[in-house]
C-alpha cells in the first residue's frame, strides 16, 4: 500500500484570525537569517497547532519571504499542517510489517467508529486520523500511536476500545 498525503484542500489555513503577536519573538529570532523558512514555519505551527493563513501573511510581510515559497515548503513537507487538527492524532502504521498484519482493519474500524476518513478530523476536533508509512515498531505490528503512546499487536476492535477509553478520559 502506498501512503499518500491526504489534504482536504490547499487553502492557506483557517480563516479565523489568531493572535499574531505570538509570532513576534519568532520573527525577531529568525528574521534575516539564512535557512530561516523551515524554523519559521515550524515555530508558527507550534504556536497554533497548524499554520493559519494570517500567520503566512504576517511572516511574508515581516520577513520578505514570498508566500509562494512558504506555501511550497509547507505543502511539500508532511510535517506541516494547513488546517486545524484534533487534540489527539491517531497514527496508524501501514508499513510492510503492519500491512501484512492487517493494519487496514484497524484504519477501517477507526473510520467507522469516528465517522471520518483517513486524513480527516472529527467535528469536535478531538481526533484526527492519519495513515503513516512506518512508526518503527515492526515487532509490535500492527501498531497505532496516539500522542506519544504506542499501541501494538492490535485488532480493529482493540483499537476502537482504546479510542473510546481516551474519549472517556478526555471528557472527565
Amino acid at each position: 500500500m502506498r501512503i499518500t498525503r491526504i489534504s482536504t484542500n490547499h487553502t492557506l489555513g483557517s480563516t479565523d484570525v489568531p493572535d499574531l503577536a505570538l509570532l513576534d519573538p519568532l520573527i525577531a529570532k529568525y528574521k534575516g537569517k539564512k535557512g530561516n523558512l523551515i524554523p519559521l514555519l515550524q515555530g508558527a505551527q507550534e504556536l497554533y497547532g497548524f499554520i493559519p493563513r494570517a500567520a503566512f501573511e504576517k511572516l511574508a510581510a515581516e520577513t520578505g519571504i514570498p508566500m509562494s515559497d512558504m506555501f511550497g515548503v509547507a505543502t511539500f513537507y508532511a510535517q506541516f499542517r494547513l488546517n486545524p487538527v484534533g487534540k489527539n492524532i491517531i497514527k496508524v502504521c501501514h508499513g510492510t510489517a503492519c500491512h501484512v498484519q492487517n493494519a487496514v482493519e484497524i484504519t477501517e474500524s477507526i473510520e467507522e467508529v469516528l465517522k471520518i476518513k483517513d486524513g480527516q478530523t472529527t467535528d469536535d476536533r478531538f481526533y484526527t486520523l492519519e495513515s503513516v508509512a512506518c512508526l518503527g515498531c515492526c515487532s509490535l505490528a500492527p501498531v497505532m500511536m496516539i500522542g506519544d503512546q504506542t499501541y501494538g499487536k492490535l485488532t480493529g476492535n482493540e483499537s476502537v476500545k482504546i479510542i473510546k477509553n481516551i474519549r472517556l478520559a478526555g471528557s472527565n
